[in-house]
């Protein structure tokens, strides 16, 4: 694994960079012949990114109805929540750059799945039908506490194994019901981009990148990608930090 860190002056400079190098990645996958699988992530910097790649992405060479995409975690509410994910990137750019409607894989949300197991299950089925074998891109973000995606400190969703999803109770940050996937399938990217704002996680970003560390507690230490092959190097590891972000480095 080879781990980058590239520090962007603030937020805005952080999600304009972030949304340049992944039309570029994108771009570049089609090029080879390949339709690229992205991950997306959600919160406050991810929205800046979104809106980036809706104002740049229609005019880019990336042909949008070529690509996939997947979310590493989602909140378990209905449809229309503002607390979702796939709300807030259907909002910023994929309802308005032209994507395939089929190439978007949500997390059914509670209109359309009973309970969280069922939605982590449905989850599942749709990246072992319909996925590649491995994200192009996963974008993630990390909490405070050092969590990635939605595996909390101490939680259990840590621990479970052979499985891609996992179906999180009693989350320590609201909302408590969530579907993430779990480190099995986190892992399978060619590339990671943890993308980072703001100084009240400098703390748990120095915890992500230190030479030691337990990913029980900092659960963003345990995203590395795929581990180099015959056929491929190491995944790219980069962190996409602003200087708050970077403060305790």
């Amino acid at each position: 694994m080879s781990t980058l860190v590239e520090v962007f002056d603030d937020a805005d400079a952080l999600a304009t960079a972030v949304a340049g190098e992944l039309l570029a990645r994108i771009v570049a996958a089609q090029r080879s012949g390949h339709v690229p699988h992205i991950g997306l992530t959600g919160g406050s910097v991810a929205d800046r990114i979104h809106h980036a790649l809706g104002e740049h992405g229609p005019v880019s060479d990336v042909d949008w109805s070529r690509v996939d995409f997947w979310w590493g975690d989602e909140r378990f509410v209905p449809a229309d929540s503002p607390d979702r994910n796939a709300g807030q990137a259907r909002r910023a750019f994929l309802d308005h750059v032209g994507v395939d409607p089929e190439r978007v894989h949500e997390v059914p949300p509670t209109d359309h799945a009973a309970t969280v197991d069922d939605a982590a299950s449905a989850y599942a089925r749709e990246l072992r039908e319909h996925g590649s074998g491995a994200f192009e891109v996963l974008m993630l973000g990390i909490g405070p506490d050092g969590h990635v995606a939605s595996l909390f400190p101490g939680h259990p969703a840590l621990e479970v194994t052979d499985a891609v999803t996992v179906a999180v109770h009693d989350s320590p940050k609201p909302p408590p019901a969530r579907v993430s996937l779990t480190f099995e399938a986190l892992n399978r990217s060619r590339a990671v981009w943890l993308v980072v704002s703001g100084e009240e996680k400098a703390e748990a970003v120095a915890r992500a990148l230190a030479p030691e560390g337990d990913v029980r507690e900092t659960p963003a230490r345990g995203v590395t990608g795929l581990p180099a092959s015959d056929d491929s190097p190491a995944a790219e590891v980069v962190f996409f930090l602003d200087r708050a972000a970077a403060s305790h480095l």
